[in-house]
């Protein structure tokens, strides 16, 4: 059995605002370990679940947040930017299961540190007609290569989310969500036992299918009319709204490539404190 964690930050234990995850910050030094010790409790549970081995691929922000020197001697570890597949590489190379570990709501919701891929200049994302967090994306993602989603760990929201696009997935709430950057927080000595036992368990769901490879529509809203007209540049996405683009691809994976452009380009055309 391999399997893949896909482990972002906003949603590990005892993270609440923006210090703790931007790099460089004196929280973000502290929150570094509680992430590892996140990462580790997981693989300490797939591992005694049977899986034979575990990739984890990091996908928060720059992804050089996880401390190899403290991470599980059995896991391995993808680090750094540029990425095809982002959050998801690795999940077409035969994996048996993927893991979304420090997952977070999307925008346009209400959640610890919520957004989705921009951390505040989308108001919401749209797979087939439905509010998309990263982790519904990511998961019909998976679907297309034919692999379960195990686990889930965030805050209470992110777990109500992710019943909503893997009702059997196990899930661990690290936290309970009071506002965007306030959460009652678990202590990591509890926090990491009850991902240990659910990763243990979750491994009973393990074991790849046929994927099945569909076409998908994705639409973005962003918080300024200017970010949408730069993304509509991009040849097959459609400005739809004033500040909305919409496209369709051919399958999951193309849709999250041309996903990724997308922010790119919105991304680079906010303007200072005006966005």
């Amino acid at each position: 059995m391999r399997i893949m964690i896909s482990a972002d930050m906003e949603g590990a234990t005892g993270v609440t605002w923006t210090g703790d995850v931007v790099p460089g910050t004196e929280q973000w030094l502290r929150f570094r370990r509680l992430f590892t010790a996140d990462v580790n409790a997981c693989v300490y549970g797939l591992l005694a679940g049977g899986a034979e081995q575990v990739l984890v691929n990091e996908a928060h922000s720059s992804q050089r947040n996880l401390l190899l020197e403290d991470l599980h001697e059995s896991a391995r570890l993808l680090t750094g930017r540029h990425k095809p597949l982002s959050m998801m590489q690795g999940i077409d190379s035969d994996v048996d299961g993927v893991v979304f570990l420090g997952y977070h709501t999307g925008a346009g919701s209400r959640g610890v540190l919520a957004h989705t891929y921009m951390e505040n200049s989308i108001t919401g994302v749209w797979l087939d007609g439905v509010l998309a967090s990263e982790g519904r994306l990511n998961a019909a993602l998976a679907a297309e290569h034919g692999v379960p989603v195990l686990l889930v760990t965030g805050d209470d929201l992110t777990c109500e989310d992710a019943a909503s696009y893997a009702a059997s997935a196990w899930t661990v709430a690290v936290k309970e969500c009071v506002s965007r950057y306030a959460a009652v927080c678990l202590p990591p000595a509890v926090t990491s036992s009850q991902i240990t036992e659910a990763a243990t368990a979750a491994m009973a769901t393990a074991g790849r299918s046929a994927g099945v490879v569909e076409p998908h529509r994705i639409e973005v809203e962003f918080d300024a009319s200017h970010l949408a007209e730069a993304a509509a540049i991009v040849p097959t996405v459609d400005l739809i709204g004033v500040r909305r683009v919409g496209f369709d691809a051919a399958s999951m994976t193309e849709a999250m490539k041309a996903f990724k452009v997308v922010t790119h380009i919105a991304g680079a055309a906010i303007e200072g404190i005006y966005g």
